[in-house]
């Protein structure tokens, strides 16, 4: 059979920058118009008990770009990728752009009818961290070293001479205000929302029918879709957060309401992981938007350190570090998830933030950075939780989450389970943090700031009984020396143990 080679398109990859013969010159692509093949490749359901809105987005977002793309594509329906590539093309030669996990770079690898380009949808290609990685300062693997690289090759929030605007790469410390008092929400646009379509309509319909016959089982609900599944509602979504959130997002980036679940935050990480947008061009449009005086340095920068700082970092550590990576256990932690949380029932839950969050993640399968690191990740810290099954568990039940988000996300920043390679401390924290960055303390049962008695908070024993646990750990790191030392001046310290251990795994 003549003609150009067809080019297979995965799940993430639904994109305009995916379909190019070559974004610059000599850089490879698939053939100029060759004809493409998408595959629903029912196996993928069914080895993981996956959140129904997750299945509904990734689904809806591949029969929308088949749509889109009209006879250019052969759309198929299989059990598995191998059936499906050989109904669509038999034995033809195919390319496709490296996946984003490991599995599947391990079956495109093990077809020889498959040749497999360089990834897109990233800035930084390997061969430039593996660079950066053997430089002597690079060994360290820093975050910030390798932000600042990207900056200067991109060309980011940089002056005329090559400096950082404003002075400094990282703004951080302006960057974590508590929200506005009083506020129920912030005061700002809410984030773009889509519409429904007779797609999304027959996606629900096959999710249902499919769990009814017992082929697949998910966790979670599956409301109206929330997240952007074409490229315009992408393009939408990133224009409606540049022009009337990204002003306010630098300096409640850390921030918490109960009622606010998006606060400032873009939620673009969505389209970004399917492939809808390309990272280029949200860092660009928030340039621009500083550039224009349209917002602060402060937000524009801690919009681009998300994106071109740590989404390419963890990309990039996730394929540098290796499959053994996931089962680093620092900390030695192997507590199974219990069924509550492994199951999202947060009317189990009396604890007001934790049972708050856990519902967000039952109902739309996201919240934002710090209720995923300082409630899930916390508590999960504090309980000993298995990380390699905490990883899974957050893959499965996030929306943007995929086995590259969330290893070094889990394994590294959230559980430190990786000894400090991501991060220089673990990320535990009692009562008092939450309730000064946000405002779900008021009228819970317990107090934030009280660690005996009824009302004591179930962070706050947590914290000191994860401590007491940890000490000699923490004692040895400069960032927690002093809970460490905070411990030998703590009253009723065998009662704050006495009630975690009674507490066990139950939910708080």
């Amino acid at each position: 059979m003549s003609g150009p080679r067809p080019h297979w398109l995965f799940g993430a990859q639904l994109g305009p920058h995916f379909l190019t013969a070559g974004l610059t010159p000599g850089e490879d692509g698939p053939d100029p118009g060759a004809p493409l093949v998408m595959i629903e490749a029912r196996s993928v359901l069914r080895r993981r008990r996956f959140h129904r809105a997750k299945a509904h987005l990734v689904l809806s977002a591949m029969r929308h770009a088949a749509d889109a793309l009209g006879d250019r594509v052969r759309y198929v329906q299989a059990d598995t990728y191998r059936e499906g590539l050989a109904r669509a093309v038999g034995r033809r030669r195919v390319t496709v752009y490296h996946p984003t996990s490991r599995a599947a770079l391990g079956l495109v690898d093990a077809l020889p009818q498959v040749t497999v380009l360089p990834p897109r949808g990233f800035l930084v290609p390997f061969a430039d961290f593996r660079r950066w990685a053997g430089e002597p300062g690079g060994r360290r693997l820093l975050l910030e070293d390798f932000y600042h690289r990207v900056r200067r090759a991109e060309h980011l929030l940089l002056e005329p001479d090559g400096s950082p605007a404003g002075g400094r790469w990282n703004l951080d410390r302006d960057n974590r205000e508590p929200p506005p008092k009083g506020a129920a929400t912030l005061p700002i646009p809410p984030p773009f929302e889509p519409e429904e379509d007779g797609i999304d309509e027959r996606v629900r319909a096959d999710l249902e029918r499919w769990e009814r016959d017992g082929d697949v089982a998910f966790v979670g609900r599956d409301g109206p879709r929330r997240f952007a599944a074409t490229r315009p509602e992408a393009e939408r979504a990133l224009a409606r957060f540049v022009a009337h959130r990204l002003a306010d997002f630098g300096r409640y980036e850390d921030a918490m309401l109960h009622a606010d679940p998006w606060m400032a935050h873009s939620a673009l990480s969505v389209p970004l992981n399917l492939g809808l947008l390309d990272p280029g061009e949200c860092v660009r449009a928030a340039e621009a938007a500083y550039r224009a005086g349209q917002v602060p340095l402060n937000s524009a920068e801690g919009f681009v350190r998300q994106i071109a700082g740590w989404r390419e970092y963890v990309w990039q550590l996730y394929w540098h570090l290796g499959e053994d990576y996931r089962d680093a256990n620092h900390l030695g932690h192997h507590e199974p998830l219990p069924a509550w949380f492994r199951d999202l029932d947060a009317d189990a839950v009396t604890a007001r933030c934790l049972a708050r969050v856990l519902a967000e993640v039952r109902d739309h399968g996201w919240v934002h950075h710090i209720p995923r690191l300082m409630v899930l990740g916390n508590w999960a810290l504090q309980h000993g939780w298995d990380p390699r099954e905490l990883t899974d568990w957050f893959h499965r039940c996030f929306v943007d989450g995929y086995d590259w988000v969330m290893t070094a996300n889990v394994v590294g920043m959230s559980q430190f389970a990786d000894g400090g390679l991501v991060t220089t401390k673990p990320y535990a924290a009692g009562g008092a943090y939450l309730h000064r960055m946000g405002d779900h303390c008021g009228p819970c049962r317990y107090h934030p700031t009280e660690r005996l008695g009824d009302r004591a908070c179930p962070f706050t024993t947590g914290y000191w009984a994860f401590v007491h646990r940890h000490h000699d750990l923490l004692a040895a790191n400069h960032r927690t020396a002093r809970a460490a030392a905070g411990l030998r001046r703590l009253t009723g310290l065998p009662e704050v143990l006495a009630a975690e251990r009674a507490r066990g795994q139950s939910p708080p």
